[in-house]
Parts: C-alpha cells; sequence; structure tokens
C-alpha cells in the first residue's frame, strides 16, 4: 500500500472527514475489517493560511504549502492531497515542491461529474474558487465541464457562511436553507448538477438538499487518494 501525504488543517473540520474517508474506504475495498490507510498529514494553522488569502499573497502560501508538501514526501509519502479545493489555486506549485504526484481534487471531481453524464455544474464555493479561474477553466479543460458560478450576492452568502459558520464548526438550519435556496434558483438557469466545491460544504448539505444531483468532492478527493493508494494492491471483490 502506497502512502498518502495530506495537507490539512483547511479547516480541521473538513480535514477530519478526509481522515475517515480514506481508512473506511481502505478498510471495505480490501475486505480487511482491520486494515487502514498509511497516512502522513501535516496540518497547518489555518488562521495563518486565510491571512494570506485576505492579503492577495498566494505566493507565500504557495511556500506554506510548498513546505509542507516538500516535508511529506521527505517523510515517505507516495502522492500528496491539498485538502481544501481554494488552495488548489497554487497546486502546480506544491506539486512541484514535492516531487511527488498531487491529486488533484479539480481532475477527481471533474471525472466523477462526466462520468455521471453532467454537464453544466453549478460550482458551490469560497469565493476564490467562484471568482478566480483556476477552477473553472481546469474544469472545463480536463472534464469538458462548464461551470455555473453563482451571482454575487450568492456568492457573498456562499462565503460568509464557509468562513464565519463552517470553518468554526457551526451548522445551522438558516444557512442550509440559503444554500437549497440557492441551488434551486440555478436550476432554471440551466445547472443540470452541483458541485460542492468547498471541503466544509458536505457537512452542511447534501443529496437530500438539492433537486440536481450533489456532487461532494471532499469524499471524490478523499477516494481518488485511496485508488492511487491500492493501485498496485490485490482487494476485495
Amino acid at each position: 500500500m502506497r502512502t498518502i501525504g495530506l495537507i490539512g488543517g483547511m479547516s480541521w473540520e473538513s480535514t477530519v472527514t478526509y481522515y475517515t474517508a480514506i481508512n473506511q474506504a481502505v478498510r471495505d475495498r480490501t475486505g480487511d475489517g482491520l486494515a487502514s490507510a498509511k497516512i502522513l498529514m501535516h496540518s497547518v494553522n489555518f488562521a495563518e493560511i486565510v491571512a494570506l488569502q485576505k492579503a492577495d499573497r498566494w505566493d507565500l502560501a504557495a511556500e506554506a504549502l510548498g513546505d509542507a508538501a516538500r516535508g511529506l514526501a521527505r517523510a515517505g509519502a507516495d502522492c500528496v492531497l491539498i485538502c481544501t479545493n481554494t488552495m488548489h489555486l497554487v497546486a502546480d506549485a506544491v506539486e512541484r515542491a514535492a516531487g511527488v504526484p498531487l491529486i488533484h481534487i479539480v481532475d477527481a471531481t471533474g471525472a466523477a461529474l462526466k462520468a455521471r453524464g453532467a454537464k453544466r455544474p453549478l460550482l458551490l464555493a469560497t469565493r476564490y474558487t467562484m471568482e478566480q479561474p483556476f477552477y473553472a477553466e481546469r474544469l472545463e479543460a480536463k472534464s469538458g465541464l462548464a461551470a455555473l458560478v453563482p451571482g454575487a450576492a450568492d456568492r457573498d452568502r456562499i462565503h460568509a457562511v464557509i468562513f464565519d459558520e463552517l470553518c468554526q464548526g457551526v451548522v445551522t438550519e438558516t444557512a442550509r436553507a440559503a444554500f437549497r435556496e440557492i441551488i434551486a434558483r440555478h436550476v432554471p438557469e440551466g445547472a443540470d448538477s452541483v458541485i460542492l466545491g468547498c471541503t466544509e460544504i458536505g457537512l452542511l448539505i447534501g443529496p437530500e438538499d438539492s433537486p440536481l444531483p450533489v456532487f461532494d468532492s471532499t469524499p471524490i478527493h478523499a477516494a481518488a487518494a485511496v485508488d492511487f493508494a491500492l493501485a498496485d494492491e490485490r482487494v476485495a471483490a
């Protein structure tokens, strides 16, 4: 089994989901109730990363995550995952620093949507992910998907819920209702699916909250890591 390197803590609320999903999948796929994944983790102080985001210092954020990735590789990680969608803005720099494969959350998510025949996903994420081109452009280039992004007021609401609530462990019915309304509003605009493009959103909503198929990037990304880790293993049928 290959060793998975996780760059976590952004926020730690969703990093817990990664750890659980990866280990559960290894147990299920191997058919061994005692099996667990080989994982190395570097958990950052998210407050420091958020400060760099707000200051538009993505170069310094890339250095910080690159250092984390390099350390994981030196410790024996065979791949690295950035356990957040937003920080994939600096994924190329992080992969160069690591010197081992980076399992890209956009590629894994896009492949899952394409396999289900989706073409026009509604992207729900942080303001950075929704407004900067790195995510939507890669979705289109790698998977042929044309992402639909909410309007400014909805982007502000989504961003606030993520940082002021979900990343701080707060889950409310008010926020859940707001996300349901945002999704419903975009069905007439042609959305045929929904990407939970922030690793915390799955803590708030799921398939039951949407009239459209929901693709949660967190378990999709975790499953891609397990695919890599078990690529050379014989697993249970």
